[in-house]
């Protein structure tokens, strides 16, 4: 099966569905010439033009509430940030309507919007553009919360939150933009909503996402070969499918939690509370482990910036921990 980058998975899923369905259309800061922040939508302006590939002026707040505008009057808007931390400018548009027009019109509005942004630490990009903010998207009511992993899991999860009636944050860490990985050429969508088991074990059962599934699985390849993790992507945070990260700590009785977002308040915290209250709990041998960042702003420094975060080492210590 041919390779493509996490980049190119995206951009293609975009402009296939560009090409399917002519409501479909892009706007964002630098997308056009430019090609985007991180080069996502390189190309795409010669092929759609300015009508449909939307330099906007340098305003997140215009951008999102263009898009939830768009959306609701029947068109499916990919609204682009050009780092996540800047969504902190629209979250009005965001929260309080984009999110909630749906409900306060009693269904007879749809919201088929996507607002896709980089997220994560790891360029030196400093304390306002390297936050992990996927726990605050998951906490509002009316939309859907998606960070892919892996360029497949890229391409067909966009295709699913393009063609959904919702409002979906997309989240993209930007450290995985070059990530190579097989991809299909035939058409294909990844459901919004369903976990997947990324590596079956029998020892302890390793629950991530994002940019923190490279670095678990490069934690557990350093690992002695008795040691059977078993690693879930939820791949979608809301609405979570549980279900298989429940069935998964009942067999190993084992439970590690791995974010990149801030431990306190973070979203590690959610799957516990869905352990605790399920029969999973009590098949647990050793309490269960939350790996995430550090309470602090991301540091600018390169070796500050890996200590706030989960890194492989640190992985590592919490399964022989848990292990022993």
């Amino acid at each position: 099966m041919r390779e493509l980058t996490f980049s190119e998975a995206l951009r293609e899923a975009i402009a296939e569905e560009m090409r399917a369905d002519s409501n479909v259309f892009m706007l964002g800061e630098d997308i056009g010439v430019y090609g985007g922040a991180f080069g996502v939508s390189l190309n795409l302006l010669d092929e759609f033009g300015e009508e449909r590939i939307m330099d906007t002026p340098i305003s997140e707040a215009g951008i999102i509430g263009v898009a939830a505008g768009a959306a609701v009057s029947g068109m499916r808007p990919i609204a682009e940030m050009q780092f996540s931390d800047f969504i902190t400018i629209g979250m009005d548009q965001l929260v309080n309507q984009a999110a909630k027009m749906r409900y306060m019109f009693g269904g007879r509005a749809q919201v088929p919007m996507v607002l896709r942004a980089p997220i994560g630490s790891g360029t030196g990009s400093a304390a306002q553009h390297s936050q992990s903010h996927e726990a605050w998207y998951c906490h509002v009511p009316g939309l859907k919360v998606v960070m892919p992993a892996t360029p497949y899991d890229a391409k067909g999860l966009l295709k699913a939150a393009i063609h959904d009636n919702n409002p979906v944050v997309f989240l993209e860490p930007k450290l995985l933009y070059r990530l190579k990985g097989e991809v299909p050429e035939e058409e294909y969508q990844i459901a919004l909503g369903q976990s997947e088991i990324k590596q079956s074990g029998d020892d302890i059962s390793i629950i991530t996402w994002g940019r923190m599934l490279k670095v678990v699985q490069e934690a557990i390849a350093a690992l002695p070969q008795n040691v059977s993790c078993e690693i879930i992507d939820p791949r979608t945070l809301y609405p979570l499918d549980d279900q298989p990260i429940i069935e998964s700590v009942r067999k190993t009785g084992r439970m590690l939690v791995v974010h990149e977002g801030v431990l306190n308040a973070g979203y590690g915290g959610e799957i516990f509370a869905r352990i605790c209250e399920s029969e999973a709990f009590f098949y647990l041998d050793r309490p269960p482990r939350r790996l995430g960042g550090a309470h602090t702003p991301i540091p600018y420094c390169p070796e500050l910036e890996k200590i706030a975060v989960p890194t492989v080492e640190k992985v590592q210590a919490a399964i022989e921990e848990l292990m022993n």
